[in-house]
């Protein structure tokens, strides 16, 4: 089974949203970055950083994160991880950041991008925003700022599918049948 839970207009709308709240919660943009966590995280940051760009008329740092070699599960998989390059051109030392992925779920991805982050410097604060929460986590981490909460079932999977990488904005549920 197959539901469309966000399309292209939701999407736009959350994204929006999600940018009025970081301006919101930050107070503007002063010292924020936005550092999107490879792969889904990448396009959403830089989404973010236009929306904001244009309620603030002021441009946030934005920055790439690979978390390859951080996570807790790379040695059991099958083939070898692909490490990517981590592309944060500032210093993230006495900064906002803003770590952006497409969907929270254990809390493992997120736990590698702080465990990742802190390898750089010493932030101010770390925030996390994500388009979908789907929940069912297996560490204590939760989303600051989040498009879509979905209460999902183990069978159950999330898929984000963003222009810049699948040629569409879509995100679908599926479940195992």
């Amino acid at each position: 089974m197959q539901k469309t839970v966000m399309n292209i207009k939701e999407m736009d709308r959350a994204i929006t949203r999600m940018a009025h709240e970081i301006v919101e919660a930050n107070k503007g943009v002063g010292d924020l970055c936005l550092i999107g966590i490879r792969t889904g995280g990448v396009p959403l940051a830089e989404r973010l950083q236009q929306r904001i760009a244009a309620i603030e008329g002021e441009i946030p740092k934005t920055g790439v994160l690979d978390i390859t070699l951080y996570r807790d599960d790379w040695s059991r998989l099958d083939q070898h991880p692909i490490v990517r390059k981590t592309e944060i051109p500032f210093s993230v030392d006495d900064r906002t950041v803003v770590l952006v992925d497409d969907v929270l779920y254990t809390g493992r991805t997120v736990r590698a991008a702080l465990d990742a982050i802190m390898d750089l410097g010493r932030p101010r604060k770390i925030q996390l925003a994500v388009l979908v929460d789907r929940g069912r986590r297996e560490l204590p981490i939760r989303a600051d700022f989040s498009g879509l909460t979905l209460q999902t079932s183990a069978d159950e999977h999330v898929n984000v599918y963003l222009n810049e990488i699948d040629g569409k904005d879509e995100v679908l549920l599926n479940r195992d049948e």
